[in-house]
């Protein structure tokens, strides 16, 4: 899978706060076997990997397909996954051997050795096959080594997993004293990290509440706890209530002024949930809340974080991946009740039989009431126009010529896209 060329190893300094000790294991593994050596956990992601001294190694020509965009993506396709698991990697308890099979992509064969922990695959550590290749003493040698590997995975998704609800306990903690004393525990748990600069990221609807389903906090750079929490597309997460769930990232920043690894993180989150398959609740998208320092203004981060996704699931402009600071109208909109949508004024208009209507007036005052930029826009004549928004007028008895009315007319429209 991912091999040891220069391009992996920039990308790889970040992927876990323990790589130093995998990377020292994956070393041993290395020079044990006389062979490069990598590391995957079992979503097929990079975590370490072993010296390499061909200059070959670095030339693209000599990279079969498979191995070629692991480099490039850091992740396997999960066709070319499924794959390699039909080989029984996920059950085997020692080496297993993947032959060369040109026509999968895979032009040199593999030697898979299973990570285990109490008998729970955690991650797979991968050889090229070379002549004459390792010996049997060597392989069990380097299983040794495996077990050690499994022990820290093991020992990290435990704490991933203890992070995971004290992070929950803070989202859905009520103001007050609750709150502070579940912002206490997740900052102890942290330690001195606690006091830098963080953000909350959102991925909703995120399509399962299983834990199994969650990524592991180790694949995304600079996080810090993930956990699922109820998310009914509101303002704030509801506590005990049925239906949809969000994904909720605490990320620790290196600036405040720097939220691109945010929107890495998000994108990532993004490609696991599609994934796992999507959500009934349709197409998900993430927000990213405004950076801040320390933890006590979580609750907060986790709102804005939500509503962000919330607009960028209602205005495709903002991307599958839209910022707080970026939402504009939404950050007020997306803080009004469900209900404001439906003022008694625009309830007829906002019917399926008048849909046309109601995307008029919205380009309409999208364009600031410039009939030209919105009739170019919809693809209409200028008069059609005209009487498109005369039948607004005529339906919600609002007045396009007053500011107050237009601007009712623009929230409710905006309001109803949430």
């Amino acid at each position: 899978m991912y091999e040891g060329s220069g391009i992996v190893r920039e990308n790889a300094r970040v992927t876990s706060e323990r790589r130093g000790d995998y990377q020292e294991l994956v070393d041993e593994i290395s020079e044990l076997l006389g062979a490069p050596a990598t590391l995957e956990n079992r979503d097929f992601e990079l975590i370490a990997f072993g010296a390499y001294d061909s200059e070959g190694d670095l030339d693209p020509s000599a990279l079969d397909p498979v191995r070629a965009r692991s480099i490039l993506t850091r992740r396997s396709t999960p066709a070319v996954r499924a794959w390699f698991e039909g080989f029984g990697i996920t059950r085997a308890t020692g080496p297993v051997r993947i032959p060369r099979t040109p026509e999968a992509g895979v032009h040199r064969g593999r030697v898979c050795l299973p990570v285990r922990h109490r008998g729970v695959v955690l991650g797979y550590v991968w050889l090229l096959e070379e002549e004459p290749g390792p010996t049997e003493r060597q392989l069990d040698a380097a299983m040794r080594v495996t077990a050690r590997i499994g022990a820290l995975l093991a020992d990290e998704a435990q704490h991933g997993a203890d992070l995971t609800r004290e992070l929950r306990a803070v989202l859905t903690a009520e103001r007050g004293w609750q709150r502070d004393m579940a912002v206490a525990e997740l900052r102890t748990a942290l330690g001195a990290r606690a006091d830098g600069p963080h953000t909350v990221v959102c991925v909703a609807p995120w399509p399962s509440a299983d834990p199994d389903d969650a990524p592991s906090v180790r694949t995304v750079p600079g996080a810090e706890a993930l956990c699922t929490l109820p998310w009914d597309g509101g303002a704030s997460p509801a506590p005990g209530a049925a239906g949809e769930v969000g994904l909720a990232l605490l990320l620790r920043l290196r600036s405040a002024d720097a939220l691109a690894p945010a929107t890495s993180a998000a994108s990532r989150l993004l490609e696991r949930a599609r994934g796992l398959g999507g959500a009934a609740g349709g197409e998900p998208a993430a927000g990213i809340a405004a950076a801040r320092t320390g933890l006590a203004e979580l609750g907060a981060a986790w709102r804005e974080a939500s509503a962000a996704a919330r607009a960028a699931r209602a205005e495709r402009r903002f991307g599958p991946v839209a910022e707080w600071a970026a939402i504009g109208p939404f950050r007020l909109l997306t803080a009004l009740p469900a209900e404001a949508a439906h003022d008694p004024a625009v309830r007829s208009l906002l019917s399926p039989a008048h849909r046309e209507l109601a995307r008029t007036a919205e380009v309409y005052l999208d364009r600031a009431g410039q009939a030209g930029r919105a009739a170019a826009e919809l693809g209409i004549h200028r008069q059609t126009l005209y009487y498109r928004l005369s039948r607004v007028e005529q339906l919600t008895g609002l007045d396009l010529d007053d500011g107050e009315d237009r601007l009712l007319l623009h929230m409710a429209l905006k309001a109803h896209r949430l």
